[in-house]
């Protein structure tokens, strides 16, 4: 099978596995996006969309050499290897010709975390008296504190909040993985606040904890949208709202945290994936570390 418009009926097929998979939104939003660009890019250099090795690492290199980045172009890839594996498995082509594709190699990038200076500013951008104030501080505090992901904060449930104890409960992470974060004093006060206004708003029965401020919800997007509001205003640049992820994982090490307690706050099961979000600070902990222990007092 190798017509574009047998794809694009499949893709739609696909995306209902995914969801009955109970993949995430954006889970499935990032994979058919994916197979949307192969399309897009097969259509405008009038290649054929065949699933196979030429054509895919073809579609790669000039995604690359157009200038996208290497996580994109993986990305990428990765969609349309799943698809062609799921298509395969449905019978829909003869065999998976992308199983022993390899992905791109990524760049190794230093991801700097926000200053405690700099994380002050960010919720000091947020205060005020007002819903979308008091909401977009409480979500600050937590992303900072827990390291949560964008897309398990918008999923939060109002039922997951004890704020009593300084539990939330995420019921389904990255992976499907399920955890329990903690969160201290100051967190779980900025989320009373939050939880006292909400009972004012239009969906305040509704199940899901952050509401948005012209009565609706609050999407992935309009979350990327506030997060990205607030750090204007507290002059950061080159903020991205996945930097929270990596500033709660370098403050909760330059604390003393273990990194076990770490990988369970962060929902991350492979050590290797703690190591890449606290490179960047890994140079001053050994710093403060070797003064600590003063090894050349002999």
């Amino acid at each position: 099978m190798d017509d574009k418009q047998d794809i694009q009926d499949l893709l739609d097929y696909w995306a209902i596995h995914l969801r009955a998979e109970r993949k995430s939104p954006q889970t499935v939003k990032t994979y058919t996006d994916g197979v949307r660009a192969f399309l897009r890019w097969a259509d405008l250099t009038g290649h054929a969309p065949a699933l196979d090795r030429p054509t895919v690492n073809a579609f790669i290199s000039c995604l690359l050499a157009d200038g996208a980045q290497a996580t994109t172009a993986r990305s990428r890839q990765l969609a349309v290897r799943r698809f062609s594996a799921w298509l395969a498995k449905e019978g829909e082509i003869p065999a998976d010709q992308l199983s022993d594709l390899k992905p791109p190699k990524l760049d190794e990038k230093v991801t700097e975390a926000l200053t405690d200076e700099q994380c002050k500013a960010l919720v000091a951008a947020c205060r005020g008296p007002d819903f979308r104030d008091r909401r977009d501080e409480a979500i600050v505090r937590l992303m900072i504190e827990t390291g949560l992901r964008a897309g398990e904060v918008v999923d939060m449930t109002l039922e997951g909040v004890d704020v009593k104890q300084g539990l939330a409960t995420i019921v389904r992470g990255k992976g499907g993985r399920g955890r329990v974060v903690p969160f201290g004093p100051q967190t779980a006060q900025s989320l009373v606040r939050y939880l006292r206004l909400r009972k004012q708003h239009r969906l305040a029965h509704t199940e899901a904890l952050w509401l948005g401020d012209r009565g609706k919800g609050l999407s992935y997007d309009g979350l990327y949208s506030t997060l990205q509001f607030r750090a204007e205003r507290a002059n950061l640049t080159g903020f991205h709202p996945h930097l929270l992820r990596h500033t709660a994982a370098s403050r909760w090490l330059a604390a003393g945290g273990s990194e076990g307690g770490l990988m369970a706050v962060a929902g991350w099961t492979r050590p290797d994936m703690l190591h890449r979000y606290v490179r960047a600070s890994a140079s001053q902990r050994a710093a403060e570390e070797a003064g600590r222990l003063n090894l050349g007092d002999l």
